[in-house]
């Protein structure tokens, strides 16, 4: 079973940055492809930002630019470096985890469907 507990979410006025931490495993490091998603209130749940076992990473259109998906293998942590936050970027954020390599070029926003396993997710607030 993947383990997965973020922390590091909050309310920020726009413009501003946030880092979002997830702890997990060395096993799922390096086996799965790990990511954030986001639901929005009255919304899909939609990727943000993935990045394979080896590294590939894979960022939804919305946030190209600003966001910045990275591991740290030593301590078994993903994390989501956000700056230039808008409202819009106002969600919960969940980390997560797929069972199989994206191919290069993935479209990372609409493959919500394809992280089978998440943890229970971080508010992230942006007020304008």
């Amino acid at each position: 079973q993947v383990h997965l507990v973020e922390s590091g979410g909050g309310s920020v006025q726009a413009g501003g940055s946030l880092r979002l931490s997830c702890a997990t495993s060395e096993y799922t490091f390096s086996t799965y492809c790990v990511g954030w998603l986001r639901q929005a209130p009255g919304k899909e749940r939609e990727g943000v930002a993935a990045i394979d076992s080896d590294g590939t990473t894979f960022y939804a259109d919305s946030v190209k630019g600003r966001f910045t998906i990275s591991k740290d293998n030593a301590k078994n942590t993903l994390y989501l470096q956000m700056n230039d936050l808008k409202p819009e970027d106002t969600a919960m954020y969940y980390c997560a985890a797929g069972p199989a390599r994206l191919p290069p070029g993935t479209d990372i926003a609409p493959m919500a469907w394809y992280f089978t396993d998440w943890g229970q997710g971080t508010q992230v607030t942006v007020s304008s």
